[in-house]
């Protein structure tokens, strides 16, 4: 069984930093593409950062540069640290997963990832 469990939301003033743990199990990065998104409220869900099979990371305009998406193979988990935060940057993050994915795909939306996490509070206050 697909599970994913995110952790280390909280409250920071804008420019501190932090960073998003993604626990998974029932499956290795190796196979699987893992997405960081958001949502805030009133908004869609957003793509934030991508990792397809431990390739290349992909990043939204928004937050290139300032956020880094990394995977710990041994602990089977995914980072995600964001510097420079902003209010703008406040919202529910989610990480998600998907099998089946080509070498060198990436899927960037929403509807395209089968599993989730619960997700975690992330607020930037100014």
């Amino acid at each position: 069984e697909v599970q994913l469990v995110e952790s280390g939301g909280g409250l920071v003033q804008a420019g501190g930093s932090l960073r998003l743990s993604c626990a998974a199990s029932g499956f290795t990065f190796d196979d699987y593409a893992i997405g960081w998104f958001r949502q805030a409220p009133g908004k869609e869900r957003e793509g934030v950062s991508w990792l397809s099979r431990g390739d290349v990371p992909y990043y939204a305009d928004s937050v290139k540069g300032r956020f880094t998406i990394s995977s710990d193979n041994a602990k089977n988990t995914v980072y995600l640290q964001m510097n420079s935060l902003r209010p703008e940057d406040t919202a529910v993050y989610y990480c998600a997963a998907v099998g089946g994915v080509g070498r060198g795909v990436i899927p960037f939306r929403v509807f395209e990832y089968r599993y989730w996490g619960q997700g975690t509070q992330v607020t930037v206050s100014s």
